[in-house]
This record gives structure tokens, C-alpha cells and sequence, in this order.
């Protein structure tokens, strides 16, 4: 295996935790701040990146990083291939827009429950 179809399996994999932290953090971020706001960031960042014309910085290495190392997009060794349709669903982009908007929103609604109960929490 060539080092840029490595790297292009680390960025994938990077990207699949990108995501998984952007539809969960919200469960680690209790008591933590940082955390919170890096959180909160990346996830208004997601929601740009999906709704806007400009494509995924992380989804643009991958492509790039599989082409230099002579790999078609999105096929090749077992990271690509298994990883890439957790990260690449073949679903509609509508419906993809449609599930990001409900995470925001279910995130959204924990923060919320958070900060009203703020005060029983001495973390907050």
C-alpha cells in the first residue's frame, strides 16, 4: 500500500470520528466547556458544510490523497471500502440534509435541558 492511500485511510477514518463526534459530543461535554464549544462549533460547522456549495475539507484530502496514490475514489483496501459507506451513505442529499438538521436539533434540545437546569448542575 502505497503512504497516500494510507494517509487517504487515516483521513476516512478521521472523518468517520468527525462525524461520530458531531452526532454524539453532546454526551461528553457535560462539565467540560471546552469541549462543549469545540462541540458546538464543529457542529454549526457541519451544518454549513452541508447546506452551503462548498465541499468537506476532509472529504477533499481523501479524494486527493486516493487519487496521487493511484486508488479510484472510494474503493481499494478495507478501510475504504467498509468506512467509506458509513461515511458516504448512498441515501438522497435531501435526506442526508434532512437527518444532519435533526441531529443539530437533538443536540440543540440537550444543551438546552442543560442550560435550564444549570443551576442543579454546579459543572455548568
Amino acid at each position: 500500500m502505497r503512504v497516500d492511500s494510507l494517509l487517504a485511510s487515516l483521513v476516512l477514518a478521521l472523518h468517520l470520528a468527525f462525524i461520530a463526534w458531531v452526532v454524539f459530543g453532546a454526551a461528553w461535554t457535560r462539565c467540560r466547556p471546552l469541549l462543549r464549544w469545540l462541540h458546538v462549533s464543529l457542529l454549526a460547522w457541519s451544518v454549513v458544510v452541508e447546506v452551503a456549495p462548498w465541499p468537506c475539507p476532509l472529504t477533499v484530502a481523501e479524494n486527493w490523497l486516493e487519487v496521487r496514490g493511484g486508488t479510484p475514489a472510494y474503493t481499494g483496501g478495507f478501510m475504504l471500502h467498509y468506512l467509506d459507506k458509513l461515511v458516504y451513505p448512498d441515501i438522497p442529499p435531501n435526506l442526508l440534509t434532512l437527518a444532519a438538521l435533526l441531529v443539530v436539533a437533538a443536540n440543540a434540545a440537550i444543551y438546552v435541558q442543560r442550560f435550564r437546569h444549570r443551576h442543579a448542575e454546579r459543572c455548568w
